[in-house]
């Protein structure tokens, strides 16, 4: 499953937000200039405090286009992805009786920005880049790709050596663990953000080692080398799966929540009977016997998830890595 591990800062292009917004929006950020918005940009409001964009109150202001522009994530070779995602798109297409085309974004930032200028109905944001999707663009988290059993996205795992006197957290003082790398965010952020609740602060109650990837981490402690590691639990699972190392050689000591995957959005503004088609759509998509359930392995279907909710550990983790929802902050590379 394709999952955004860098909740740092963010690889965006240079790629500055267009200027030119639809003139609703424009006359919607004029009239709502005084309403309650949290984090979000002044052109959306939130009365109800669920951290997501209202629907504007203007009827004027609902977009119910013809063509519906979906896009997925950036990925290396777009062409390919078009191709995985056509079963869906065939059946959001037949769901909401509109149109779909599959647009291929070659940033983060430019895929917030389509959303933001009007010209993205729907899209799939990494983990990282969402908050940004919802606060600068209004997007709407609704789905994720989960399980039967409406299990989804990974956790931080910490595990030592099954022989070593770790039992629990706070023995990794005065330890040698091992980091993956600096971006990482169940390797190196999330331990940073989540472990001085636990009162353990990396670099300070324990020494830091970088490893280069969570394969070495996991490895390094087989072995001895480090006397734990953070690590994300799929890359675990595959290396346990592939017979890389004995599970019996190592013992866990620590699992986090789970950190949610690409979330699946609309745009704030869409006509409330479009939104109901396009969560039903998506929420009837079988993956089973397709290209999209092909690769991402283990998916079964999209599960309902709100942001409030699931996003919380994520925005946790930028916080402490003081990573701010601002234009500013999206166009950094």
């Amino acid at each position: 499953m394709t999952t955004s591990k860098t909740l740092g800062r963010f690889p965006f292009a240079t790629l500055a937000l267009s200027s030119l917004l639809p003139l609703a929006l424009l006359v919607s950020a004029q009239a709502q200039a005084d309403c309650p918005r949290g984090d979000l940009d002044s052109l959306f409001c939130d009365e109800d405090g669920d951290m997501v964009a209202d629907r504007p109150t203007d009827e004027s202001q609902w977009a119910n286009p013809d063509t519906l522009i979906f896009a997925y994530t950036p990925v290396e070779d777009p062409a390919i992805y078009s191709d995985i995602w056509q079963p869906f798109i065939d059946h959001l297409q037949e769901v909401t009786g509109r149109n779909v085309r599959f647009f291929a974004v070659q940033s983060n930032s430019a895929q917030v920005e389509a959303m933001r200028s009007g010209r993205l109905h729907i899209a799939g944001f990494s983990t990282g880049p969402t908050p940004f999707a919802v606060n600068l663009a209004g997007a709407v988290p609704f789905a994720l790709m989960g399980s039967d059993d409406g299990q989804f996205g990974y956790t931080l795992q910490v595990f030592t050596h099954v022989d070593s006197d770790i039992e629990q957290m706070e023995d990794l003082k005065g330890k040698r663990v091992a980091h993956t790398s600096p971006t990482s965010n169940s390797g190196n952020l999330a331990p940073r953000a989540l472990f001085p609740e636990l009162g353990l602060v990396p670099d300070e109650d324990y020494e830091v080692v970088y490893s280069g990837s969570h394969d070495q981490s996991m490895l390094g402690v087989v072995a001895r080398d480090y006397d734990a590691a953070p690590v994300a639990s799929e890359v675990v699972e595959r290396m346990a799966a592939r017979g890389l190392y004995d599970e019996e050689d190592v013992r866990l000591i620590y699992e986090s929540d789970r950190f949610p995957t690409t979330s699946y959005n609309y745009a704030h503004n869409l006509h409330p009977d479009l939104v109901e088609k396009i969560e039903e759509a998506f929420f009837s998509f079988d993956f089973a016997g397709t290209a999209l359930g092909e690769e991402f392995e283990g998916v079964e279907k999209f599960i309902p998830i709100n942001y409030q909710e699931h996003w919380e550990v994520i925005r946790t983790i930028q916080a402490a890595n003081d990573v701010r929802y601002t234009r500013e902050d999206l166009e950094k590379e």
